[in-house]
């Protein structure tokens, strides 16, 4: 189906998550889907636009697809070499329940540019989700951005 199609307000679609395609190739990244979704979330419903594209360019990113369309995305700021730090993970709501927050979070945590480094996140609601795959629980520490 194309791009501008009513194909985001389906209800409660049903997948076959092995006929998903996960890829970390950034070009595949629908931006303006991307942008809707993260519009939904409690984290970042406030975030501009150019904000969304200054931190795709400045992160390794996720994308999920399903019939070309993508229905899932995550991101991780990493030094490559002691910690990544996992964010913006999303799946579209007419896709959740039927693995595929499941299976983007195990590609990441099995990615070789990630290989061999600690994995840190924040949730509200999420944990577990991320407890299946090492992540453990633990009180931390923020520095919010300056308020203007």
């Amino acid at each position: 189906m194309s791009a501008g199609c009513t194909y985001w307000k389906e209800i409660n679609v049903n997948i076959d998550i092995d006929s998903c395609v996960i890829s970390d190739d950034k070009r595949l990244l629908q931006i303006d889907r991307l942008y809707e979704m993260l519009q939904a979330s409690y984290w970042a419903k406030e975030r501009p636009k150019g904000t969304v594209r200054s931190s795709i360019e400045h992160s390794l990113c996720f994308g999920v697809y399903y019939d070309s369309a993508q229905i899932g995305f995550a991101r991780c700021v990493t030094d490559y070499a002691t910690v990544y730090y996992l964010c913006d993970v999303i799946v579209d709501e007419n896709y959740r329940g039927q693995g595929v927050g499941k299976a983007l979070v195990k590609y990441i945590t099995e990615h070789a540019r990630l290989a061999g480094i600690m994995g840190v996140l924040g949730t509200r609601d999420a944990h577990g989700l991320y407890e299946q795959f090492g992540f453990t629980r633990d009180e931390g520490m923020y520095r919010p951005p300056d308020q203007d």
